[in-house]
């Protein structure tokens, strides 16, 4: 029985959250001697991309009544063509809101936040991320299948290349409940979530001018962008950019917060971070207590020296 993996796209393109859900389901396939079956909806990209990383088999699914995304709708689709006992989705926005629903259609188990293959898969347990991302549990699933959301960042792209074959399955499926009035998208910029280094700052930036020098940092860096919500809430950068408990939670391999205090509210949101670098002037800033390395002094002086720092060092 093959494990399946539900391999997200944006506009029929595959994203690094589907590559890294693909590869989790070739660890938890290898661990029961299976084989990974790829699901997605309406998809452009080759299927080649899916097989890099050890799906054995695509199944696309066409569809034109699910070009505006609706969970159901789209755990509806996916039901009717994985018939496996274990499903992989990434712990996207949209993949995470069809996973529950599909958990319902089939009575499956579900488990969400996936950080590491399972422990054991007879009983299936695997360890996950807890309390919003400030501890970790080690969950077990007793129903007749499990459905898990994989962390993102967390088990990471890993290439396993197989030779695939590829099933295009028409469907007719619903999709009344959902009416797209507009569909704004944000281009030219790193997918947030997806991003291995953030450059993040708040208030201490003191303005939506002093912006330019995270900006360049990042560009330095390879980085995204990001901000706390009180800078969202005034104006100073796009809510897209809002890291925190009622933002985004992201799990980046290096995270550096400029200007920012360190609320309990904007940890939970970045806490998953392996490499958490904190640069304030305030030297009793809560932050301090969370990071891995911190620098006190003025963002002002150290951001620029910084970022020429890097630069002469890649050259």
């Amino acid at each position: 029985m093959s494990v399946f993996v539900y391999a997200e796209n944006i506009n029929g393109v595959y994203k690094k959250a589907a590559f890294e859900a693909v590869s989790y389901a070739k660890a938890v396939a290898d661990q029961a001697g299976s084989t990974v079956t790829a699901i997605s909806v309406n998809p452009t990209d080759s299927s080649d991309l899916l097989y890099k990383y050890g799906a054995t088999n695509v199944i696309n699914i066409k569809d034109e009544g699910l070009k505006n995304f609706s969970a159901k709708a789209y755990a509806q689709a996916v039901s009717e063509v994985a018939d496996g006992n274990i499903l992989v989705f990434p712990h996207t926005t949209d993949a995470s809101s069809v996973a529950p629903m599909l958990a319902v259609m089939k009575d499956f188990s579900l488990i969400t936040n996936v950080l590491e293959a399972p422990e054991s898969q007879s009983p299936f347990q695997v360890k996950r991320k807890a309390f919003s991302g400030k501890g970790f549990m080690h969950a077990k699933a007793e129903g007749a299948g499990v459905i898990l959301t994989v962390s993102q960042n967390a088990f990471g792209v890993k290439e396993s290349a197989v030779s695939g074959s590829e099933e295009v399955k028409n469907l007719s499926v619903a999709n009344e409940d959902t009416k797209v009035i507009s569909h704004e998208q944000s281009s030219g910029k790193l997918d947030l979530k997806e991003a291995e280094v953030v450059v993040s700052a708040g208030r201490g930036m003191k303005g939506p001018e002093n912006w330019g020098m995270v900006e360049d940092l990042a560009n330095t860096l390879g980085a995204a962008t990001a901000c706390s919500k009180p800078v969202s809430d005034i104006g100073w950068r796009p809510h897209t950019e809002h890291v925190g408990q009622t933002g985004k939670a992201i799990s980046p391999n290096l995270y550096i917060a400029i200007g920012i205090s360190g609320a309990i509210q904007h940890l939970a949101g970045v806490n998953s971070s392996k490499t958490i670098v904190v640069i304030n002037s305030d030297a009793e800033a809560p932050f301090f207590k969370s990071a891995d390395y911190g620098v006190v002094g003025d963002a002002f002086q150290i951001l620029p020296a910084l970022n020429e720092k890097i630069k002469a060092i890649k050259g």
